[in-house]
């Protein structure tokens, strides 16, 4: 590490200056509080060392102007006093810890060592924060159509505050995109923002999952757990396909969302969670609550503030620049296109009916770019099933308008043909449980066989 010694012992300078490059530091080194205040002008250093009573400037100022000047730098202590109040005082000022001289370079050197740890598991995490955002990216909200400055004008709206809300849409029309875009632009932006989709967690586990649970509470719980919501503290979690949840979920569900409080399985206390919630679902909570699927005291305290996400048929305007996004994103290194798509491709693209939304455009524009060698991408270049699509499309339309159940047919058959009728992978893209595409499948059949 780059080091700063400061002390007025003219023996212990001279040590340090032999010392510290031994164990593999760079050091400077300065007789009083003063000079290593210059010092650090002049230079950030990873850490500094500094004794407590020092002629011009005393080693907690120095600490204090040192963290003014490059919050990272860590700071150790050495003093000859040795009470408890004078650790308090450093460690209050930001010091890493102290040592009471005369002090051992083997107690020094292991000192050394931890706050090298530190440094190096903090850089590991501002590592790690970088790469999740540039997986993540931006939560940015394409589209000029009216329907998406409706959907931006409430995120700006309800971000700032922290109500529950609640958004709707179909499946694949992005509605965790606009969960992140409520975090990012709310007060609660740098704390986590902690995804969670209700109908993929097995019914025997969701408890445990959102809330936690003690070690041996249940069979194969061999270690406590921390649940998502305790996880998500300080920030947000959002509960996607929350229609999913079973009766008794959401029950409990509801004692959270009203006492701020969780009860890990197997725990009796409770624990305060100060987490946003923000729910989504592409089912009509109403009609639940009618037919006894859903809890209306639930559907009442999710929906403080609602947001309806347009689906992608209702904003064709849209593709366009949708389209081009998209193909920057999945766009291969090195490959360089004069035009994004012709004309013909973009018509294209305008005249399907998009049952699956924009994750649907998503896979039709990735598709295309790997196809596309050079160039502008055209009809040519999109998959051959949503050209076959499209002819399906322009047929059903010649029969007459189809019903919200056909279209939901429609959306699931197309999945499962892009996925060789593979239905857990179907029931992931198409945002639903395993349980409810075969319950559609087979409500389907029944109707089917009576027609």
């Amino acid at each position: 590490m780059t080091m700063l010694f400061a002390d007025d012992e003219r023996s212990l300078q001279e040590i340090m200056k032999l010392e510290l490059p031994l164990m593999g530091h760079r050091v400077t080194v300065c007789p009083d509080g003063l000079t290593a205040a210059a010092a650090l002008e002049k230079e950030n250093f990873d850490c500094i060392l500094v004794d407590l009573d020092m002629p011009g400037m005393s080693g907690i100022d120095v600490i204090a102007k040192a963290k003014d000047l490059c919050p990272s730098t860590e700071a150790i202590v050495l003093t000859g006093k040795g009470t408890v109040d004078t650790a308090i005082a450093a460690l209050r000022h930001g010091a890493f810890d102290y040592l009471t001289k005369p002090c051992t370079m083997v107690e020094l050197e292991a000192l050394l060592k931890r706050v090298q740890n530190k440094r190096e598991l903090t850089n590991k995490y501002y590592a790690l924060v970088h790469r999740l955002k540039n997986i993540e990216g931006t939560p940015k909200l394409i589209g000029d159509t009216p329907g998406m400055k409706q959907v931006q004008t409430m995120i700006t709206k309800v971000a700032p505050t922290d109500s529950t809300v609640l958004i709707l849409g179909e499946t694949g029309t992005g509605k965790e995109l606009v969960a992140r875009a409520v975090h990012e632009n709310s007060t609660r932006a740098g704390k986590p923002f902690v995804a969670v989709n209700c109908g993929a967690l097995p019914e025997t586990l969701i408890e445990s999952e959102l809330f936690g649970h003690a070690k041996g509470s249940f069979t194969g719980a061999d270690d406590h757990r921390t649940g998502l919501f305790e996880v998500a503290a300080g920030g947000t979690i959002f509960l996607d396909e929350i229609g999913e949840l079973p009766k008794s979920m959401q029950a409990k569900l509801l004692r959270v969302l009203e006492s701020r409080e969780i009860r890990r399985v197997g725990e009796n206390k409770t624990v305060t969670v100060d987490v946003r919630v923000v729910c989504a679902t592409h089912r009509n909570l109403e009609e639940m609550v009618a037919e006894e699927e859903f809890r209306e005291d639930l559907m009442y305290r999710i929906n403080t503030f609602e947001i309806h996400l347009p689906s992608l048929r209702e904003r064709i305007d849209d593709i366009p620049q949708l389209a081009g996004h998209l193909l920057r994103r999945f766009r291969p290194s090195g490959k360089a296109f004069d035009h994004e798509l012709t004309d013909g491709a973009v018509q294209a693209l305008k005249a399907h009916v998009w049952p699956g939304n924009v994750r649907e455009l998503a896979n039709v524009i990735e598709h295309a770019t790997i196809l596309c060698d050079a160039g502008p991408i055209d009809t040519e270049h999109l998959p051959q099933h949503f050209n076959r699509r499209q002819l399906n499309a322009g047929a059903k339309a010649q029969l007459g308008p189809m019903t919200l159940r056909e279209l939901e047919m429609e959306a699931i058959h197309q999945s499962l043909d892009r996925h060789d009728g593979n239905k857990p992978k179907a029931a992931e893209e198409l945002g639903i449980s395993l349980k409810t595409l075969y319950n559609k499948l087979n409500q389907n059949s029944g109707l089917e066989k009576t027609a």
